[in-house]
């Protein structure tokens, strides 16, 4: 058993030390417990199920800032974001622009990565974030967001000492879709001036001019993990040549912000319409806090001169102005050539007024100066907070959502491999275990088997030495009695008291040695008592021949089933209860009843000889000592009157009691 044991434990140590040693994680993850892992993967597909997607958005677009290019990365390039005042900030976005990999996928195309950011006013500057190739930001399509304890600043520099490299043809380049600076939930580098250190497009109406940098088009669609779908606004044809907007804020409010989202139209494949579908050529936004424009202000204006002054949410920024009504006006609509007949259109997805950084049109009614004609567009869709997609997020939020779902989509595919890995290892090790306890459990039962059966041969040595013992010795000398009787006999001459006594002598020790020979049977054969009821029937008929009796049995073939043990053990009961009766109860009736039954067996002797006083509580310690070897339970009762009634009753167990 102790051999077993310790081959157990070795192997199974071995086990977990070769496991421990294979396909090695990396080491952070190898520390934590795996309760901790599998609650951490559920707590990332929580947060992924929460988290906007990086729908990438299609059509056409200005694509951001690109410097020159270069034959390898050791280069250093920067982009310098003026702004129009010392403004405090406490978060930047940097936003790649994105090529398709026909072999992986979209990916950065041109994103630095050797880099610092530094933010400064007139000469003084202040390094915020550096990052270089062992901080492991590529490959992403994802914006990075870096944020910081707000500091004060009228300028933003981004400095690249290794270039990433150009995808198409591996030349090295700085290249960025958007660089976002953040005053709490404020773009304060919307449409600033651009310094850089070399540009690759110089033109106005080039997609990659460096004004692009902060021009609010971002290579994604707003799509929110929340929120029900909300088809956008669409005119009817043919609404004039100034259509206008208004919207009541009910108060007046200090606006700075407005964001125009445009109708996407991706929910077709492929898109039957260009990406400035219903945009106005011109736009003119005014406030006022009269009702009739009275006192209006022109707030912003946008210009649609190009494919590239579109995107999928037009972002304008202006001077506090505290305003009750607004008022979009079209002075040169979009004109649908599709239609028949071609007229003047205008729609939106969403428009929304921002006062302190929150949007005020959300929920707002809507006037329009043209006709409604279709009931399936309804001007609430302009202010209902919602795309094509869902929710409208802050764009602070939405970059932060993008930036973070990138981080846990990082991480996932680490914590499933070395889940994974021990998983595959915690099988194995089991299979092994399974294999070990099979051999365990096979070495205990041939370990158990040996040890029954040497204790068997030992018992069987001890109960062969005994009744040789007791045969030759004690039937040497019982012979050696009987002899010398013969010879007294012989001697006695006509004595003829001497010649009884010797005579009686030598019958005594006839049956003492056909005693001790009955004895020494016992301990050699296993088959004593092989039929129990008719040793019980011989035993009775022998000891209580001066007595009448009578005996008998109840289910007999479950007797049959008793192991040898069990059926002696019985018997010499029965044979000692009958000799105490013979000895002690000048008893001249005795009956006898054995009931045997599957699972107990109830032998009951009674008598009618002088008995016992019921108060002595007298049990014979011969009986007591039987019982307790049988493992049954004995009850004797006796009164002078009516005898003794001796009762046993023992249950029986699946183990023990059968071959």
């Amino acid at each position: 058993m102790l051999i077993f044991a310790t081959l157990f434990i070795m192997l199974a140590g071995m086990v977990e030390a070769k496991m421990e040693g294979a396909n090695g994680a990396a080491p952070d993850l190898e520390k934590q417990p795996m309760s901790k892992l599998e609650a951490r993967l559920v707590e990332i597909d929580a947060e992924l199920d929460e988290l906007a997607s990086c729908s990438l958005r299609s059509g056409t677009g200005t694509v951001g800032f690109r410097s020159e290019d270069h034959p390898d990365p050791n280069h250093s390039e920067w982009i310098q974001v003026n702004l129009d005042k010392k403004t405090s900030m406490d978060q930047i976005v940097l936003v790649p622009a994105i090529w398709r990999d026909t072999q992986t996928g979209f990916q950065a195309d041109g994103f630095p990565v050797e880099f610092r950011l530094i933010a400064g006013t007139g000469d003084t500057s202040k390094t915020i974030a550096a990052y270089s190739a062992e901080d492991g930001l590529l490959p992403r399509i994802a914006p990075l967001v870096i944020s910081f304890p707000p500091i004060t600043a009228s300028w933003l520099r981004l400095e690249v000492t290794t270039l990433g490299p150009r995808a198409w043809d591996n030349r090295y380049i700085l290249q960025l879709s958007e660089i976002m600076i953040f005053n709490g939930s404020e773009n304060v580098a919307l449409r600033q001036r651009i310094e850089s250190s070399s540009v690759s497009d110089l033109g106005k109406d080039r997609p990659r001019r460096k004004e692009s940098v902060v021009d609010g088009f971002v290579p994604y669609l707003m799509n929110a993990a929340q929120g029900k779908q909300s088809i956008p606004y669409v005119s009817p044809v043919g609404i004039g040549d100034q259509p206008s907007i208004t919207l009541d804020l009910g108060k007046v409010l200090p606006l700075n912000r407005i964001h125009l989202h445009s109708v996407e139209s991706s929910d077709t494949v492929p898109q039957t319409t260009l990406s400035n579908f219903l945009i106005p050529q011109r736009l003119l936004i005014e406030g006022a806090t009269h009702p009739d424009f009275s006192d209006a202000v022109l707030l912003a204006e946008y210009r649609n001169q190009n494919i590239f002054d579109t995107g999928p949410i037009i972002m304008r920024r202006f001077p506090e102005t505290h305003c009750r009504y607004v008022r979009l006006t079209a002075t040169k609509p979009y004109i649908d050539t599709l239609s028949s007949p071609a007229g003047s259109k205008i729609g939106f997805a969403e428009i929304e007024l921002f006062a302190q950084g929150s949007n005020v049109a959300s929920g707002l009614s809507v006037d329009i100066n043209f006709e409604q004609l279709s009931l399936d567009r309804t001007l609430s869709a302009l202010t209902d907070g919602r795309n094509l997609y869902g929710t409208i997020l802050p764009i602070r939020e939405w970059m932060r959502q993008l930036s973070h779902r990138h981080d846990l989509e990082i991480e996932r595919p680490h914590i499933v491999a070395e889940l994974n890995r021990r998983y595959h290892r915690q099988k194995s090790t089991l299979h092994l275990l399974a294999w070990l306890v099979a051999l365990l459990g096979g070495g205990i039962v041939i370990t158990v088997l040996i040890e029954k059966v040497l204790r068997q041969r030992a018992v069987f040595k001890t109960r062969e030495r005994i009744a040789a013992n007791l045969h030759d010795e004690l039937g040497a000398n019982l012979h050696a009695i009987g002899m010398l009787g013969d010879m007294a006999r012989e001697e006695a001459g006509a004595s003829d008291r001497l010649t009884e006594i010797v005579t009686r002598i030598r019958a005594l020790t006839d049956r003492t040695g056909s005693a001790a020979r009955y004895c020494a049977d016992m301990l050699e054969a296993d088959d004593l008592c092989s039929d129990l009821t008719e040793e019980m029937k011989r035993s009775s008929y022998r000891l209580l021949a001066d007595a009448e009796h009578e005996i008998t049995f109840e289910g007999e073939e479950f007797l049959k089933s008793l192991n040898p043990k069990k059926r002696i053990d019985l018997f010499l009961f029965y044979k000692e209860s009958l000799t105490n009766i013979i000895r002690h109860s000048n008893a001249t009736q005795v009956t006898t009843h054995l009931k045997a039954k599957q699972k107990e067996i109830f032998l009951e002797i009674t008598d009618n000889g002088d008995g016992f006083s019921a108060d002595s509580n007298h049990i014979p310690s011969s009986l007591k000592r039987r019982a307790r070897l049988l493992g049954a339970q004995l009850d004797v009762s006796s009164n002078k009157d009516s005898g003794t009634r001796i009762t046993l009753h023992l249950k029986l167990h699946r183990r023990g009691h059968t071959h």
